[in-house]
C-alpha cells in the first residue's frame, strides 16, 4: 500500500488540529497555510473527515474545524481508511476468502501469507498510533531542539 497525498495531507491536517486541540475551531485557511496544503484540496479532505465523524465544523467568522474526539481517541488508521480505503497491499487480501480478480486459489497461494503478514504489520502500526502519540513526539522533538 502506498499512501497518496490524500492520506498524507489528511493526516497532516488532523495532526495540526491535534496540536491545537482545545483552542476552538481552526479556519481551513490557517491549517492550509501551516501545513502548506492547497486550501481547495484540504476542503475536500475535511469534508470526507467530517462525514466520517472525525472532525466537526462550525460556520461563520469564528468558524473552522475541530477534532470530534480527543487526540488520544483518533488513530492514524482511522484517518487513512477514511481517505485511502482499506489498508491492504494487494486486492486479494480485501476478503477473508482471498478471492479477487487475479486470485483463483488463495488456499494454495504461497505468497498470500507474506502479504497478509505485511498487512497485519501496517494495520498494527496505524491502529496503535494516535494523534496524541504524534503530538507528544512533536513536543519531544521541540524540546530536544532547544
Amino acid at each position: 500500500m502506498r499512501v497518496s497525498t490524500r492520506g498524507e495531507y489528511g493526516v497532516r491536517a488532523m495532526f495540526d488540529l491535534a496540536l491545537h486541540f482545545g483552542s476552538g475551531p481552526i479556519a481551513l485557511k490557517t491549517i492550509a497555510e501551516r501545513q502548506r496544503i492547497s486550501e481547495s484540496y484540504l476542503e475536500q479532505l475535511m469534508a470526507a473527515l467530517r462525514k466520517a465523524g472525525l472532525v466537526t465544523s462550525k460556520r461563520g467568522a469564528q468558524g473552522g474545524y475541530e477534532l470530534a474526539a480527543t487526540p488520544t481517541n483518533v488513530t492514524i488508521g482511522e484517518i487513512i481508511r477514511v481517505l485511502e480505503g482499506p489498508i491492504t497491499p494487494l486486492d486479494c487480501l480485501e476478503t477473508d476468502t482471498g478471492t479477487g480478480p487475479y486470485c483463483q486459489a488463495p488456499d494454495r497461494c504461497v505468497l498470500r501469507s507474506l502479504w497478509k503478514e505485511l498487512q497485519d504489520s501496517m494495520t498494527q502500526v496505524l491502529d496503535n498510533t494516535t494523534l496524541e502519540d504524534l503530538r507528544q513526539e512533536a513536543y519531544r522533538l521541540e524540546v530536544a531542539e532547544q
